[in-house]
């Protein structure tokens, strides 16, 4: 994902929305200004989340959205905002 995210409680909100979805996994910053994400949950849980990033909170200005789905391994247990 690619946008002006700072100050704009992004990964927070991310959180919040991957919760409130029942989708496990993480977002963080990434050294060149985009954010990164993985999502794990039910299909329709996943794609709401991808819904959301494609706007993301008032304030964020979203230029684009890269999605690469992979097969489900169950590796987490719940959403965690990673902090490099």
């Amino acid at each position: 994902m690619g946008g002006d995210v700072q100050g704009v409680f992004f990964r927070q909100e991310t959180k919040r929305q991957a919760e409130a979805h029942g989708v496990n996994g993480w977002v963080r910053n990434r050294d060149d200004g985009k954010v990164e994400a993985v999502f794990e949950g039910e299909e329709q849980d996943v794609k709401a989340l991808i819904g959301f990033c494609k706007h993301g909170p008032p304030t964020a200005i979203i230029t684009t959205v890269d999605v690469k789905w992979e097969t489900y391994m169950g590796e987490f247990k719940d959403f965690r905002i990673r902090y490099a």
